[in-house]
This record gives structure tokens, sequence and C-alpha cells, in this order.
């Protein structure tokens, strides 16, 4: 193995790189960050070749956030661009390798850091890309030929961010009229295991990974060239619940890969039983019980949902491999599923989502429903967002009255029950004074009503007022 300025091994895997710690930090929340991988012909790459577009690591300022792109061409007589978006997930991977440099996300939501220790052992990032691409070539043997530019000028990596989401959005329209139910065999993913030791990424036509990069036909690629490696082929099973996407394989395999953590997954359903979410998630998704609707925000959105949490908080509780039932992790394409979330309701359970993410999956929202859903310009609050709910007839205002004219029958049911129910024999020793007649009525007794209560007691008094003589 060449000579590298840091130490390069899977035992950093999951390191973080704090801000206290960081020399730089590239791409993120703060800034712009991509990642592409493109397959060239052979004759086209200068093999291990590394290129710096703007300013290199030396000429960085500690402390501060530059935009960031990483395009990498790969060769080989295997290679093919199916396999693009294999190799491109793989750069999550052998970039957590290389001590003191941190890696989240993917596609066009990179986020890197650099500690200051390993910024004081090099001055280019010429050693960071050599380390990389000798990784990939050793652990992918059907990349024979690999070059790396990397682009740190602000103008340059909108540039290239422009031109690669057009690439994505080709890559994501191909599993369009394929669904689950056209396929033997379902496709899973464990490269965020590092950071999220219990998560189960399944990859269905109908369900893209939770990070967006990996459709069906990219597990398979990756299934095909690198059998051992982390997308691999999960046998369907028998089907147990189409609506909400429950396989009998798919379970099998939660509980394996989850250490017991789990023993089901369903694909499609947001309440019951979940798909775990990672951290690399592009949208995470959180139920309103005020208007029992279901909101979305995406990692780019800084503001607050209406709930009063915004995308970091609430992907923190969601994140790290959990289960958890009101939030959901997902993959941006999975909104132009035919099966999203359809075991709540799919897009008529949604009553909100951020200005940009709207406008982003414009044309997977059903026409008489775009009006319908609400943005941070509408509504920032529950109360808002209730208002703007009623006003434009949102699906789940019918569901309002159905649910209060049922609390009422519940009520009514209690009330009938605790006027009939007999006097509970008290515990022994336990002496329950006369009970005084109410006056104002010849009924007397006392009327309790509870609503959805959950009443504990740990003592009780009561005393008789005595009049006095």
């Amino acid at each position: 193995m060449a000579e590298f300025p840091f130490e390069i091994s899977p035992m950093f895997e999951g390191e973080r790189v704090r801000k206290d710690g960081m020399f730089v930090e590239l791409g993120g929340p703060k800034s712009l960050g991509l990642e592409l991988v493109r397959a060239k012909p052979m004759d086209e790459i200068e093999d291990d070749k590394v290129t710096i577009i703007g300013p290199d690591l030396k000429e960085m300022e500690e402390g501060k956030t530059y935009p960031w792109a990483m395009i990498f061409h790969i060769g080989g007589e295997l290679v093919e661009p199916d396999l693009e978006s294999v190799v491109e997930r793989r750069v999550h991977d052998f970039i957590n390798y290389c001590q003191g440099i941190m890696h989240l996300n993917q596609r066009y939501d990179v986020w890197m850091r650099v500690s200051k220790d390993t910024a004081s052992k090099m001055d280019s990032f010429e050693p960071f890309g050599q380390a990389v691409m000798m990784l990939f070539k050793t652990e992918l043997p059907f990349i024979e030929k690999m070059q790396v530019t990397f682009y740190t000028d602000k103008a340059e990596v909108e540039k290239q961010m422009e031109e690669a989401k057009e690439i994505f959005k080709a890559r994501d329209a191909r599993t369009k009229d394929l669904h689950d139910e056209d396929v033997d065999v379902f496709y899973g993913c464990t490269l965020c295991q590092s950071f999220a030791p219990t998560n189960v990424c399944v990859v269905s036509p109908d369900r893209i990974s939770l990070c967006g990069a990996i459709n069906w036909f990219d597990g398979r690629a990756a299934a095909k060239v690198d059998p051992e490696g982390p997308q691999f082929e999960i046998a369907k099973g028998d089907l147990i619940d189409a609506e909400k996407g429950e396989y009998s394989g798919i379970n099998e395999i939660a509980k394996k890969l989850s250490s017991g953590e789990y023993d089901k997954i369903n694909l499609h359903s947001f309440f019951e039983y979940p798909h775990t979410s990672c951290g690399c998630f592009e949208v995470v998704g959180f139920y309103i019980p005020e208007v029992d609707g279901i909101g979305w925000v995406n990692r780019e959105y800084q503001g607050m949902a209406p709930n009063g949490i915004g995308f970091s908080t609430m992907a923190g509780q969601t994140g790290g491999g959990k289960q958890i039932v009101g939030f959901l992790g997902i993959g941006i394409n999975y909104f132009y599923s035919p099966k999203f979330i359809q075991a709540d309701g799919g897009w008529n359970r949604v009553v909100w989502l951020p200005a940009m993410l709207k406008e982003k999956v414009d044309e997977a929202i059903p026409a008489d429903l775009k009006d319908k859903i609400a943005t941070e310009n509408d509504a920032t609050d529950i109360e808002s967002l209730k208002a703007f709910l009623q006003e434009k007839e949102h699906p789940v205002v019918a569901n309002w009255a159905a649910e209060e004219e049922e609390e009422e029958e519940e009520e009514e049911e209690e009330e009938v029950a605790v006027a009939a129910a007999p006097m509970m024999m008290p515990a022994a020793g336990f002496q329950m004074p006369a009970m005084p007649m109410m006056s104002g009525g010849s009924s007397g007794g006392i009327k309790l009503t509870f609503k959805n209560a959950k009443i504990t007691i740990d003592r009780m008094i009561i005393s008789e007022k005595k009049e006095k003589k």
C-alpha cells in the first residue's frame, strides 16, 4: 500500500469530526456538496490523476465552510453506466476509511469535514484523492482506471451541480414502469450500518434507498459485480400484506441484519412497523396528531416545521437505524412511487411540505391536492395549518368530523357505564365514608366523565362535611 499522510482503515468508519476539532467544512447544510461517478472509455482516463479547481486545502481558512464537488471517472472492461450509482455510493465508505475526514450523505447533499490533525499533515487534497482511488481499485477490481476532479470554486460547483441533477433525474426515471410485484427479488444495502448499526435498507422497484442513491436496477448491478459487497439480494418470500408491503423475506432479513432488534418491516406503511431510518435519508416525515396528517421536511430546508421542530432535530431522533412510529426517513424519489405510504392514505394524508420540496416533487403530487398541501408560506404553526386545511377542504378535514362524532359516542358510553356500574369494593382496611346526597335534584349521586384519560391516584380522601350545630 502506498504511503499517505494519514492512516487508512475501516476502523475509522463512524468517526465524527466535531466543530471544535474541524479545520474546514466542505458542502453540508451551509453550502453546496456534490459527488458523482461517471463511466468513460479507458483511453479517456488518466489513471490516478487528481485535479483541483478552486482553492486547495493549504489556501483555505481554518473554521470556514467551502462549496465542494467530487467528480470521479472510472473505466474498465466490465464498467458500464449501470454501475455509476453503485460505485458512487461507495464513496461514503472509502472516504470514511481515511482518518480525520468525515463524510455524510450522498449525491447533491454531501457534507464533509477535515480535522485539524489531518490537515496539519497535508497541504493539498491530492493525497486524499489518491487514497480514495486506491481503495476503490482495491475493493472493486472491475475498476481498472480512475481519475478525480475536486471543485471548490463556487461557480464551478454550481455548474457541476446543475448537470449532475439532470443525470440523477434520468437514473431515477428508470424504475417508473417497474413495480414490486413484477420482480422476484429485492435488494438490501448495509452501507449506513457504520453510523446506524440496526438499519435495514430495503430497495424495491417501488421504494428507492433512503439516501436516494440506489434504485432496484442499481442494487441488481452491484450484487452482480460484487456478490460479497454491501448491496445484496433479498428473497421476497411470501406476500403477507400487499397494502402495507409486508413480505416474509423482508421480515427474515430485518431480524438478521438488526441483530434481532426488529422482526418486521412494512415497505409502504408510515405507522405500522415502518422502514428503519438510517440518517442519510433525504427527507423525514412527521405525524401531526392535531390535524391527523403527515408533514415532510427535506435536508436543505433550514426553517421550522409547523410542529416547531427543524430537520436536524427530527433527523436526530429518527435516524440511527431506529423504527420510529410517527417519523420516517425516505429518499425523495419515493414520493413518485404509486405505493407511497399507501397503507396510511398516500398523498391524501400529506398536509405540509417546505415550498422548495413541494416545487421539486410537483409532478408527483396529484393535481387535486396541489393547492391543498400547505408550505411555510401558508402555515407556520398548528393553528394556521388547521385553518389552511379547513379553508382548502383537504381530505384530512373530513376525518376530523368523523373522529369528533366517534369521541362523543365514546363519551356517552363512558357516562352510561359510570352511572350504571356498581360501587367497587374497597381494599381491606379502607373505610369509605357515607356519600352525601347532592342537593338540587331527586336523582342524587356523582357524575364523572373521563375523555381519553389515563388517571393514576396514589391516595384519595373523601370526607363528609358536617354542619355546625
